[in-house]
């Protein structure tokens, strides 16, 4: 038998992605937002009532996503009277309501909004508009009740993110970076005066990440820097003087500014911060602003998405763990009491058929200690050594997995991907390569100017480790990943000998094309990340430049809808690969983006990929 036989089914995987998140809390109600696989992956904004009761606000075709920076984020907010505004994904106007919304934003103007703030009738945002071939940012506000009232506060800069308001009215607080920055190099936190429009600078600049700014009274912000080398909490005064580390630890109290619309952490009713905190998943934990105290609460979970909300003494966050999905959690600090309000997944396997990681250090290149997760076989027949091919007692075939970014990391989440292949027999390595976030500003940093050197050594040593320690048979291990990961795959096998295949969820496959075609927000990140543009340079770099290095069987998936990753970086990559005679099986997707939301496209793309690891691994 090729593989052990499995409850987990690659229909149970793809419509499991409801991915509940953004929650917004006030007066015993709690908003967030799902996924719909199964409705053409459309989002809609869920309610919890104060008695208990959950309702669908948006229904088909309403779909709340913005695409500001292309990521997106939080697409709502809520008014003082409970109602919702949200982004529609379709036109990306903005609307008010949600048995009959109303749009508040002109139609056709190119714009897009993000950090959506609800404040003394007004809404107040971050614009993104495209126009003549030209993107610009600005943070705009707007009357409730009168939305053509809309006034521009704060532009010049290429970038914003985190308006937020002073108790008073009187400031605007937000963070802003310009190219060639990305927002976890260097960003200012600033404040601008409303009565004049005076700005000034409170913190930050080109090398310090200052995100997530809230205000503590009129005359205080808390905020997050990585001055010291990690992502810490502060408090600075507005008006000059320095800021105070709250808690200084080598640790990480925020992530990677990707999309906006989260807070790390979130001020309770008596002037306590809820934070998060630890390196790779980060915790919860109660911090006291006044003493720099902190102490983790006993949250049934692992992990947390940087996105908390408060209701008085109780904080609300989306949190995971290895067999717990995504879950909304509304957790009491007081009594540390935590009610589930939704889950992604209401039905599971059995724990026993799912994958429990165990984290390890292994040696890379360079002295380098590489962070990686290892979830071995789970369920089936563990003596059978034989699944997918190899005899009694060998060594389980194994999967690396490589995350995108490249600046991120691999969280501990249930993922039932994972659950897809270490319940038939395969393991998974998931290695956060030098480069990823979570281990502080120098591990961020190892790949500046290094991406397709360091991500590809730390991916191979990965196999290599694997193979020494026993845990994989070394003819057996595959490699997997998507946009930036899909590149590193690429690379690799490029690269190495090491791996029997190697799969690329919409992967960059060539540099100069990239920088020419893909979205504003990552337009220079090429830069940082190898250099400036320089043909040579880039030739010793990039997957289709060192395509005659692959011996592999490569499978590649791309959406034909990708204003990240154009389709043409996989379909050239597949087509050089075919004129080599590399055998290669590239799937394109019909009203896919980057990121595949579809119930039937995801089951479309797992079965491809089981196929694909079944035939390598007999």
């Amino acid at each position: 038998m090729p593989f052990w036989p499995s409850p987990v089914s690659t229909t149970d995987v793809a419509r499991s992605g409801r991915r509940p998140s953004w929650p917004v809390a006030r007066d015993g109600q709690v908003w967030w937002t799902e996924d719909r696989p199964d409705e053409g992956g459309r989002t809609t904004i869920v309610r919890r009532a104060a008695d208990g009761t959950h309702s669908e606000l948006l229904a088909a075709p309403w779909c709340a996503r913005t695409r500001v920076h292309e990521y997106g984020g939080r697409p709502y907010a809520v008014t003082p009277a409970g109602e919702v505004v949200f982004c529609n994904l379709a036109d990306q106007r903005l609307y008010r309501g949600h048995d009959d919304p109303v749009p508040l934003t002109p139609a056709g103007d190119g714009s897009r909004y993000a950090d959506l703030l609800v404040r003394d009738g007004r809404v107040w945002c971050v614009r993104e508009r495209h126009h003549d071939g030209k993107v610009t940012r600005s943070v705009v506000s707007f009357a409730l009740d009168a939305p053509g009232d809309m006034r521009e506060h704060v532009t010049g800069a290429d970038f914003y993110a985190f308006p937020a308001l002073s108790p008073d009215g009187r400031h605007l607080a937000f963070v802003c970076w310009d190219h060639p920055l990305m927002p976890w190099d260097g960003t200012e936190l600033r404040v601008a005066r409303l009565s004049d429009g005076a700005t000034w600078t409170v913190a930050g600049g080109p090398s310090e990440s200052v995100l997530a700014p809230q205000w503590k009274d009129d005359d205080h912000l808390y905020l997050v820097s990585d001055r010291s080398g990690w992502w810490n909490l502060h408090e600075a005064p507005v008006h000059g003087g320095p800021s105070r580390a709250l808690h200084p630890a080598g640790e990480e109290f925020a992530g990677p500014l990707w999309r906006l619309g989260g807070m790390p952490y979130t001020v309770l009713g008596d002037g306590l911060l809820a934070v998060l905190h630890g390196r790779g998943d980060l915790r919860l934990g109660l911090l006291d602003p006044r003493t720099g105290a902190l102490r983790d609460l006993d949250a049934p979970c692992e992990g947390w998405d940087p996105a908390l909300a408060a209701d008085g003494g109780a904080v609300i966050g989306v949190g995971y763990g290895p067999t717990a999905p995504r879950t909304v959690l509304r957790v009491d600090t007081a009594t540390g009491g935590a009610e589930t309000l939704a889950r992604d997944a209401e039905r599971l396997p059995d724990p026993a058929w799912l994958p429990s990681p165990r984290a390890v250090e292994l040696p890379g290149r360079e002295g380098r200690r590489v962070h990686a997760r290892l979830y071995p076989p789970t369920g089936g027949d563990p003596g059978a050594g034989a699944a997918s091919g190899g005899g009694p007692g060998a060594a389980p075939p194994y999967v690396v997995f490589v995350h995108g970014g490249p600046t991120a990391h691999a969280g501990t989440a249930l993922d039932l991907e994972k659950a897809l292949l270490t319940s038939r027999g395969i393991g998974v390595l998931d290695v956060d390569y030098g480069g990823s976030t979570g281990y502080g500003r120098a591990y961020r940093e190892l790949l500046r100017g290094r991406w397709g050197v360091v991500d590809v050594e730390d991916v191979v040593a990965a196999a290599e480790w694997l193979a020494s320690e026993g845990l994989a048979d070394p003819a057996r291990v595959a490699v997997r990943g998507g946009s930036a990961g899909g590149w590193t795959v690429m690379a690799a096998c490029c690269r190495s000998g090491v791996f029997a295949g190697g799969v690329s969820y919409y992967g960059v496959s060539a540099l100069a094309p990239l920088v020419t075609h893909t979205h504003d927000f990552e337009s220079r990140y090429v830069e940082w990340l190898v250099g400036p543009e320089d043909s040579a340079l880039y030739a010793t770099r990039e997957p289709l430049a060192l395509v005659g290095g692959v011996t592999c069987p490569m499978l590649l998936l791309q959406g034909l809808d990708d204003p990240i990753v154009p389709p043409e970086q996989s379909a050239a990559f597949a087509d050089a690969l075919a004129e080599r005679g590399v055998p290669c099986t590239y799937l394109a997707f019909e009203g896919e983006s980057h990121g595949f939301r579809r119930a039937e496209t995801r089951a479309t793309a797992l079965a491809a990929e089981l196929a694909f690891y079944q035939q390598i691994f007999s």
